[in-house]
């Protein structure tokens, strides 16, 4: 059996960048939180933008081989 690493997941788990989308909220929200002095509320809030943050960014897409050669004709 191999892996093929390039390819993206079907098998209906998370979208690729789910984590560093939360990942950015939650830091966020918890500065939010200490600032506000309702640590709760600011990783609440942190985490629902986290969670709308990761979903929007572009995922990767592996590259077509016949972009570099359409690029050399120029």
């Amino acid at each position: 059996m191999s892996q093929e690493t390039d390819k993206p997941s079907t098998d209906g788990g998370p979208p690729p960048m789910l984590g560093a989308g939360i990942a950015i909220g939650v830091g966020v929200g918890t500065a939010l939180g200490v600032s506000l002095d309702n640590l709760a509320l600011g990783i609440g809030v942190g985490l629902s933008l986290g969670v709308g943050i990761g979903m929007s960014l572009p995922q990767k897409k592996p590259a077509d081989p016949g972009d570099e050669a359409s690029r050399d004709d120029e």
